[in-house]
């Protein structure tokens, strides 16, 4: 297997973080480079959701979630688990299991390396599963990091 980049593809949560020390052991066994993704999603208005019952404006919403994103991957890839290693940071817009397989194609990337929120039931029908997507229809290898022993499946 010649990986010579890992994708890692964050949300910036808890969950995300999980993934940080595993992406960072196997890019220093590999000699690999780290592409740490976000992905922002579309802003989606309810149904029957009125422009006068909306707080903010979905246009404002959207660039505030760039704003935060903007600010928060730099500081997510260069966490100390990253250091000494050579890191991308990469945003894009769009639904995160698609972006996460073109990225990691576009980026020629051997492996993705993502955490799974260890969602089940009506969690997982509701919300569906970004990794299991990604496992689906990625062309490089996906290891999955599941919730560790007594994570809530956030």
């Amino acid at each position: 297997m010649d990986v010579r980049s890992i994708l890692v593809p964050t949300d910036f949560s808890e969950c995300a973080r999980r993934a940080v020390p595993v992406a960072a052991e196997l890019a220093r066994l590999l000699g690999a480079r780290v592409v740490c993704l976000h992905v922002v999603e579309p802003v989606v208005r309810p149904v029957g959701w009125t422009p006068a019952a909306e707080p903010m404006h979905a246009a404002e919403l959207g660039e505030r979630m760039e704003e935060t994103a903007a600010r928060d991957l730099p500081a997510f890839s260069k966490s100390e688990e990253f250091a000494g290693l050579e890191v991308e940071d990469v945003m894009v817009h769009g639904e995160p299991a698609a972006e996460i397989v073109r990225v990691a194609e576009e980026r020629g990337a051997g492996l993705i390396v993502v955490s799974s929120h260890g969602r089940t039931g009506l969690g997982r029908i509701l919300f569906g599963s970004t990794a299991e997507s990604v496992v689906r229809h990625a062309r490089c290898p996906v290891l999955v990091v599941k919730p560790g022993k007594g994570s809530d499946g956030d």
